[in-house]
């Protein structure tokens, strides 16, 4: 599935879309460069969740617990691990199996640890505000 988003307005539309057509799926992996948009589609997908905390990047707690009407959402962000251990030092698979939803950014640090069932998001910058969403 490709979704082609021309301004910021139109994310509340590809978040909706995307939990629509992957209802049972819930963990998420966010592939795209530095500034591609990774945390504001999560935010948005949180948003359409209906999570009423404060959404922004757990760069520097690698993770963090919002709270929605289906349980709990885990935002993780990889960015600064240096290795794999990492993720198992705090405990990632009690995260990636619990059945909640899991959006990972900068999943490329853990390629191992991975769930072979995660769907992938690849968001890539086609303009200043524009932005190609491909859903694997």
């Amino acid at each position: 599935m490709i979704i082609e988003v021309n301004q910021l307005s139109e994310l509340n539309h590809a978040a909706k879309l995307l939990l629509q057509s992957y209802p049972s799926d819930r963990v998420f992996l966010f592939y795209g460069n530095m500034g591609a948009g990774k945390t504001t589609f999560i935010k948005t997908l949180c948003e359409a969740l209906q999570v009423e905390d404060n959404t922004s990047s757990p760069t520097f707690s690698i993770v963090n617990e919002y709270s929605s009407a289906q349980g709990p959402i885990f935002h993780f962000d990889f960015y600064r691990l240096k290795e794999e251990q990492e993720a198992y030092d705090f405990g990632y698979e009690e995260y990636f199996y619990s059945g909640n939803y899991c959006f990972i950014e900068w999943p490329e640090k853990i390629p191992n640890l991975l769930p072979e069932d995660a769907k992938i998001i690849q968001i890539e910058i086609t303009s200043p505000n524009s932005r190609k969403i491909t859903i694997k």
